[in-house]
C-alpha cells in the first residue's frame, strides 16, 4: 500500500519529533516526486526558493531522520549520491534499472529472488533478510533513439 502525504506527515506527528515547517516542505517534496530517487542535493535545490529558511545541512538532517522512522529508504545508485525514496511496508526492496546513457531509474517492482533466497537458506543455513540488486543498460527511449 502506497503512504500519501497524510500518512507521512501523521507517522513524522506520532514519533518524538516535531514536524517543522522545513520537514513538511521536504516530505511534501517527496511525495510529489514520489517516482524520483531524489539526492539531498536535488531536494535543496527545489526547496531553496519556497523557504529562505531551509539549508542543505538541514535537508541531510531531515533525510537521516526519516530514514531512522522508516519514512525513507536510502539508496546507493553507484552514482556518488545517495538517493531516497519512500519506504515501503513490504520486506524486500525493489530493484532499479539503471539506464547507462541518460542516467534515468525505473524501479522494476518484481521480485524474483525468492526461490534463489530459499535455496541459499536450505544449502548454506543462512537467513536471508533483504538484497538488493541493481541491472545497468539501456532506457526504451535510449534504445530507440540510438537505433535511429
Amino acid at each position: 500500500m502506497s503512504r500519501n502525504l497524510d500518512d507521512l506527515t501523521r507517522e513524522v506527528d506520532s514519533s518524538p519529533y516535531k514536524l517543522t515547517p522545513q520537514r513538511r516542505l521536504i516530505i511534501e517534496a517527496i511525495a510529489e516526486n514520489r517516482s524520483r530517487h531524489l539526492s539531498a542535493e536535488d531536494l535543496y535545490e527545489m526547496l531553496k526558493g519556497r523557504s529562505a529558511e531551509i539549508s542543505l545541512a538541514t535537508v541531510y538532517r531531515t533525510l537521516d531522520l526519516f530514514v531512522e522512522l522508516n519514512i525513507l529508504n536510502k539508496v546507493d545508485l553507484d552514482d556518488g549520491r545517495s538517493r531516497y525514496e519512500l519506504a515501503s511496508n513490504q520486506c524486500h526492496h525493489h530493484h532499479h534499472l539503471i539506464c547507462l546513457m541518460c542516467g534515468q531509474v525505473i524501479e522494476a517492482k518484481e521480485d524474483l529472488l525468492n526461490q534463489l533466497e530459499e535455496t541459499i537458506e536450505q544449502e548454506n543455513g543462512f537467513l536471508v533478510l533483504d538484497h538488493a540488486v541493481k541491472f545497468y543498460g539501456y532506457c526504451r527511449q535510449c534504445r530507440t533513439n540510438k537505433e535511429k
